[in-house]
């Protein structure tokens, strides 16, 4: 049966917060603020706290915002065994108001919400504010609640104040418990990471030493102790995650390992040579390349549903990927570059882990019939930590740093039926666009740059002719680790530039469009 991967080492997350995630879409963004500050940090729904809380042994505790109210009957709660560890306790929103309600303090449906950006008076000293904010102070937040705290908890006292929230900030310091009705974890707070870093540092009494060169040696010692002598097969999509993920490996287990990558010919321009010449040039290792094309773009044809795609594409990788480790012979492990988001994204807010994968992860577990145990030395980090780790691994920029490509590749940028002579019109208009892209020194700015061929046709003159062809949508987005997106915007003249170049240069395509909608919090990878 495929088991899920070994939990974090010791050697990570002894010295490290917990974060009890209570529902909020930006609960996520803690664990970077924390992250950022040096600490390592792990997150875990309010269901299944009590047993992170014993596994991880943390060195103080923060409490998540949620879309709930205290006052309804069934929302959620903080395990006891938390208070009465005696560790330092972070809330913010929600959190507030369920440490509140818990200890003693009363919270009601307030006569006016605050939702967006407030501003606080400072009216008491607390250590969340050391070296940042003095009594007196008015300094700019970000609101989102209904409900507020109108009686404290005894132990309690209030530190701060807004308009919407007379009790906004409060410290038990005997305690060492703290609250804030806003959101310190987003950008729109300007010194909420700050006052993060004050929580885990003077409050919790950590470092911050928390380090790449730390992880990549501790997750060395995990992956050797979880694998012995055993061989470990693993699954390359051609993305940064798995190629980093097996780098690691290699550097533990040698010549234990054995990489295969399935070729779906569905990738963009000249990366599966990419891959293959990283891996049997680069680092000497091992790998097994299987080109499919034909095989997926005979699947694919007539399909035009998004997700019934995805399940063949997936399920076409994985009798492949079945096939060419049966051929290897005798490997007990599969590795996987699952990251945090993935491992974040298959809890459910209230039922714990889910069953199942996001459907277009590139394995995702195998068939019970394989009988492997899974290694995924990257399940604790986030998309720019991984990045990071590979620079740290030797991997070449050019590797490291290009945009995110999901496992379906270019069949989630074709709507409609995917085609060979699709897919190769889309492959020329994106080499362009990116080739654009690095020209006007843009490509490290941007998150993620793509192109998608419309299922729509338009009429237009090119010389002295009428054409009737496709058209296609360029995109691109800002981020820092791809929890959240917003809209690039290019500089004046750069759209013009790359629409004349596509429609010159690209048969089947006459017009060009860019899409200038941002990507909602809340979501893994923009697909």
């Amino acid at each position: 049966m495929t088991q899920q991967a070994n939990a974090p080492s010791e050697s990570i997350s002894s010295d490290s917060i917990l974060i009890v995630d209570f529902g909020s879409q930006v609960t996520q963004l803690i664990a970077r603020r924390v992250r950022e500050a040096g600490v390592y940090s792990e997150i875990a729904p309010f269901t299944t706290a009590a047993e992170a809380f014993a596994r991880m042994k943390p060195k103080g505790i923060i409490l998540s915002g949620s879309p709930a109210s205290v006052l309804d009957e069934g929302s959620p709660r903080v395990p006891q065994e938390i208070f009465d560890s005696g560790l330092p306790i972070l809330g913010i929103c929600y959190g507030q108001q369920v440490m509140m309600h818990q200890l003693g303090g009363e919270v009601r449906l307030g006569d006016m919400g605050e939702f967006g950006s407030a501003v606080i008076e400072v009216t008491d000293d607390c250590v969340l504010f050391d070296g940042l904010w003095q009594i007196g102070e008015h300094h700019q937040v970000w609101m989102s609640h209904g409900d507020k705290v109108t009686a404290l908890a005894p132990g309690f006292r209030p530190v701060a104040t807004s308009p919407g929230s007379p009790i906004a900030v409060v410290a038990d310091d005997t305690r060492r418990y703290y609250a804030t009705q806003f959101h310190m974890e987003v950008a729109h707070t300007p010194d909420g990471a700050k006052l993060l870093a004050n929580f885990v540092r003077h409050v919790c009494g950590l470092a911050g030493e928390w380090t790449m060169a730390e992880f990549r040696a501790a997750k060395i010692a995990d992956i050797r102790k979880q694998v012995g002598k055993g061989r470990v097969i693993c699954g390359l999509s051609g993305g940064v995650d798995s190629a980093v993920a097996a780098v690691l490996i290699h550097e533990a287990i040698g010549e234990q390992l054995t990489c295969v990558f399935v070729d779906h010919g569905l990738m963009r321009a000249g990366e599966a040579d990419q891959v293959v010449s990283l891996f049997r040039n680069s680092y000497n290792i091992p790998l097994v390349h299987v080109n499919a094309e034909a095989t997926f773009l005979e699947g694919l044809a007539g399909v035009t549903d998004p997700e019934k795609k995805r399940k063949f594409i997936g399920g076409a990788f994985i009798d492949l990927f079945e096939a060419e480790a049966k051929k290897v012979g005798g490997a007990d492990f599969l590795a996987q570059g699952t990251l945090y988001p993935d491992v974040i994204e298959s809890v459910s807010f209230t039922g714990g882990p889910s069953v199942t994968i996001k459907s277009h992860h590139n394995v995702g577990g195998l068939p019970e019939r394989m009988n492997m145990q899974l290694v995924e030395p990257l399940r604790e980090l986030f998309k720019d930590e991984v990045r990071v780790l590979g620079r740290e691994l030797g991997l070449p920029q050019a590797f490291v740093g290009r945009h995110p490509f999901p496992g379906p590749g270019l069949a989630i940028r074709i709507p409609g039926e995917v085609t060979k002579e699709r897919c190769d019109i889309l492959r020329k208009a994106d080499a362009i666009y990116l080739e654009e892209i690095r020209n006007a020194g843009l490509y490290d700015t941007i998150w993620q740059a793509f192109a998608v061929l419309l299922p729509v046709r338009s009429v237009g003159v090119m010389g002295d002719g009428r054409t009737y062809d496709s058209v296609l949508a360029l995109r691109a987005v800002t981020s820092t680790d791809g929890m959240t997106a917003e809209a690039f915007e290019f500089p004046g003249g750069f759209l013009a530039r790359v629409s004349t170049r596509i429609v010159n240069e690209v048969r089947g395509v006459n017009r060009v469009t860019y899409d200038y909608t941002s990507k909602p919090p809340g979501t893994i990878e923009w697909e």
